[in-house]
């Protein structure tokens, strides 16, 4: 058996992401499965080093996993010949120079999004790659989820017939700190730090509507932050100054009008913290993280408008739950394991540092939308 050993750079992988999908569920479990088959006899073997600033929450990582080799100096990592990978999910303010380093030292990279504060350094950062010959890829996990790929095959079998219109609601209520502690990092609130939901979400939006509804081309949106208070880590209070919520609408190169709200803000009543409603001309479906539900035209009910009398139709009752026909493996261990084809096998990857610099391009001109108070065309990227 012929294994190709991947040296991998993994900057910022102490959060609750970076341990958990990308290091755990990914990487450590590749290696657990005994590699990445590309072959009858050749496997992909990745080999993690963890990087970041703090060496106690490192060195416990490390301990943790079997005694990974872990560092706080990026110059010496990068400047390490058995590492030809870099991977970044550090927070967003910190990445651009980072990766940018990382391609000046001959490696290929992968990191997580937003690739950058801003589309210029994110469209940068692709320029800089592809002339330095690097490959490179941006982790855009929501593709690969089991409710998203049952939601891709409705597309591809033509369940839909004509699709009008998608509807996606996402979020969930984050405590303000003051009487239960935050479920997220107070740097979400802070937009110095690089926070704010349209700086987060819009950039997944970006892919899950381009690879399923069509390239999206104008955007209308409006931010709002509706808690101007929060309580940080430490316990202490400050003044929120960046979005925890936004209602956008996107239309697509199909004439597909898309509405997605995100919101911190909000106490779900849905099937999931992110659910996708699909209406066709004969039929529709809701997708979220796992699951999706269909409805026909042969299911589908005849609501009479009536408010004097309780509804005679449950509108539950009509949906049916498509069946798991297959095994779903973690979507961000999927995508890492297609990344490590590329670089070894040049396996083709599309999900690349450009459509990486889409979705910051659309959050930048989402938040233009809400100052200016208007629709905002999306010119395509070069």
């Amino acid at each position: 058996m012929k294994t190709h050993q991947v040296g991998i750079i993994m900057n910022g992988v102490t959060g609750r992401m970076g341990t958990n999908q990308h290091l755990i569920r990914s990487l450590l479990a590749i290696r657990a499965q005994g590699g990445v088959r590309i072959g009858a006899n050749e496997t992909i073997m990745p080999a993690p080093m963890l990087l970041g600033r703090n060496a106690a929450k490192l060195e416990t990582l490390s301990d943790t996993h079997g005694g990974l080799p872990w560092s706080t100096d990026l110059d010496a990592a990068l400047s390490d010949s058995r590492y030809g990978v870099y991977f970044d999910a550090q927070t967003t303010v910190m990445r651009y120079e980072c990766v940018k380093r990382a391609i000046a030292a001959g490696k290929h990279v992968y990191c997580e999004k937003p690739t950058a504060t801003n589309s210029g350094d994110a469209y940068d950062l692709y320029r800089l790659a592809r002339e330095a010959g690097v490959k490179h890829g941006v982790v855009q996990d929501k593709l690969w989820l089991p409710g998203f790929l049952k939601l891709k095959y409705l597309l591809d079998t033509d369940f839909f017939g004509d699709v009008l219109a998608v509807r996606g609601e996402f979020g969930y209520w984050v405590f303000t700190g003051e009487d239960q502690p935050m479920q997220r990092p107070s740097w979400n609130y802070r937009k110095a730090e690089g926070g704010g939901i349209i700086v987060d979400m819009l950039c997944h939006w970006r892919y899950l509507v381009d690879n399923l509804f069509g390239n999206i081309t104008a955007v209308s949106c409006l931010g709002a932050t509706h808690i101007g208070t929060r309580w940080d880590e430490q316990g202490q209070p400050f003044d929120c100054d960046t979005d925890d919520a936004a209602y956008a609408t996107f239309i697509t190169d199909r004439n597909i009008i898309c509405q997605f709200n995100s919101s911190w803000c909000t106490r779900v009543r849905r099937d999931d913290l992110l659910t996708v409603h699909v209406d066709g001309t004969r039929g529709s479906a809701v997708a979220g993280l796992r699951d999706c539900r269909v409805q026909p035209q042969s299911a589908t009910p005849k609501p009479v408008w009536n408010p004097d009398i309780p509804s005679p139709i449950d509108y539950y009752a009509n949906w049916m739950r498509m069946p798991d026909n297959q095994l779903y493996d973690n979507a961000f261990k999927a995508e890492w394991e297609l990344f490590l084809r590329h670089v070894v096998n040049d396996e083709p990857f599309r999900w690349d540092l450009k459509e990486g610099a889409k979705g910051v391009q659309l959050a930048e001109l989402g938040l233009r939308s809400w100052q200016e108070r208007r629709w905002v065309d999306v010119p395509a990227l070069d």
